[in-house]
């Protein structure tokens, strides 16, 4: 049975939502989200407001450069689809990604996310500098940076999940909480 991508949805939209995505992610599309970002959050405390704009960029530049390319299932879901959702709770700010990705890309995923998840700040930061200086960048000029710079800027650990859609498809999606 396919994911169901609008049930995920309902789920995650609940609350008090400042910015919802969702269809096919475009350069275009990334400009115009952080300028929405930047209105719906001028109220913030500027250092908040640095940590959620930092975190958005990352997370969006993230579902354009690496979602992946998906065909039509019958659902209106296709091409590089996917969903970021920006909401305020009683004590934080959450930044909500979701997006399609093949096997391969799970697994590297789910390893990276691991090893971020167990580093302190210290050593988040000396794997930060290693990336940079190492320079090596995949096919979509990613090297790995942008997972680590959103626990870096959050100061929290990633949330993530992986749900089988078809045809080798998965639904990736991504939790990074701001405290206030």
């Amino acid at each position: 049975m396919a994911f169901d991508v609008g049930q995920w949805l309902n789920k995650n939209s609940e609350g008090d939502v400042l910015f919802l995505f969702k269809g096919e992610v475009s350069n275009s599309l990334v400009a115009d989200s952080l300028e929405k970002i930047e209105e719906k959050t001028s109220e913030v405390p500027s250092k908040v407001k640095k940590k959620i704009y930092n975190v958005f960029v990352e997370c969006m530049q993230n579902l354009f450069h690496h979602s992946s390319i998906i065909p039509e299932f019958g659902n209106g879901i296709k091409g590089k689809y996917a969903i970021c959702i920006l909401k305020q709770t009683k004590t934080n700010y959450q930044v909500i990604s979701g997006n399609f990705i093949g096997d391969k890309q799970r697994n590297f995923l789910e390893k990276h996310i691991t090893h971020i998840n167990s580093l302190d700040s210290g050593e988040l930061k000396e794997l930060y500098k290693e990336i940079l200086d190492n320079q090596e960048f995949s096919d979509k000029g990613g090297g790995g940076l942008g997972l680590v710079d959103m626990s870096r800027k959050s100061g929290s650990k990633l949330e993530y999940k992986f749900s089988n859609h078809e045809n080798g498809f998965f639904f990736f999606e991504l939790l990074i909480n701001i405290d206030v």
